[in-house]
């Protein structure tokens, strides 16, 4: 078996894995869903179809292991670890809104016209689930954990951080300091799947956080998503209220994203064993350049 450092065998095989993803877009199965389910609807669930695809093909071809190999499992650790995320995204949205509208810079206005059901919320939870699913499965699936496996934390991290962010650079509104903290939440996504070595938790932490925000009637990276029939008016400026691209493109966000990971780094999470990741049994006492950060 060729060593899991060969730069040329690393860097093959997840551009490969960045072929597949978009394979069956190109080949119009996002058009395809958008037709079938709508603008957003549609582009949501071809990215999970296009993202599931991807990584249960490079595991098939590459390391002939079933697609839950990259963090998938169906288990307690599993539970445990998508809760904690999901404590830690809506702690972190509450603390960003709170704070505006205990100051008084901000107030909940209602929306004319807009009149909330039940099955708008089920339907805009299950959205934002399937969405941040997705993401998560793409951005922190085969290709982050094959650099993970081979050249270490930070050389996963930072470069799906920074992918992360620059793909949000098209949604309405954005800024380049919504961008920027944009990529902090890649960070502390990647660095939830770097001590987990599941997918639960930055699911969980990113599916929180994105459902939280239209609660208090603000945008998601640019989005509007209304389902109390209220939304945030804003007195600040678009420093703090972030402008069209919501809070997240405000100093609030910068602010709490390094919270946020101050909490991933001190909270409960149970470390799963990963056949992606981990280093074979043979190998783990003499090599250490797979092993997790400190946490």
């Amino acid at each position: 078996m060729p060593a899991r450092k060969d730069p040329v065998r690393v860097v093959s095989h997840v551009m490969a894995y960045a072929a597949f993803y978009l394979a069956p877009l190109i080949l119009g199965f996002g058009f395809l869903m958008q037709w079938l389910a709508g603008a957003l609807a549609g582009m949501t669930l071809a990215n999970l179809a296009a993202a599931l695809f991807a990584n249960w093909i490079a595991l098939k071809i590459f390391a002939d292991l079933p697609v839950t190999a990259i963090g998938l499992w169906g288990n307690r650790a599993s539970a445990d670890n998508f809760a904690v995320g999901l404590l830690g995204g809506i702690g972190a949205a509450c603390v960003v809104l709170s704070l505006p509208l205990g100051a008084g810079v901000a107030h909940f206005a209602r929306i004319a016209g807009e009149q909330p059901t039940i099955w708008a919320g089920v339907f805009l939870m299950v959205f934002l689930l399937v969405g941040s699913a997705a993401e998560e499965i793409l951005f922190r699936g085969f290709g982050f954990q094959t650099l993970l496996a081979s050249f270490g934390a930070w050389a996963s991290i930072v470069p799906g951080a920074v992918l992360f962010g620059l793909l949000h650079r098209g949604n309405p509104g954005a800024t380049w300091l919504g961008i920027v903290n944009t990529m902090g939440f890649g960070a502390v996504f990647g660095y939830g799947c770097v001590r987990s070595r599941d997918l639960w938790l930055p699911i969980g932490l990113h599916f929180g956080w994105n459902f939280t925000l239209p609660l208090f009637g603000v945008r998601v990276s640019g989005l509007t998503m209304t389902v109390t029939g209220h939304e945030m008016s804003w007195t600040a400026g678009t420093l703090w209220s972030g402008g069209a691209y919501g809070p997240e493109a405000s100093v609030l966000t910068s602010a709490v994203v390094v919270l946020l990971f101050l909490y991933v780094w001190k909270a409960p999470v149970r470390r799963q064993t990963s056949p992606l990741t981990d280093p074979p049994a043979e190998s783990a006492i003499c090599d250490s350049s797979s092993l997790p950060l400190p946490s």
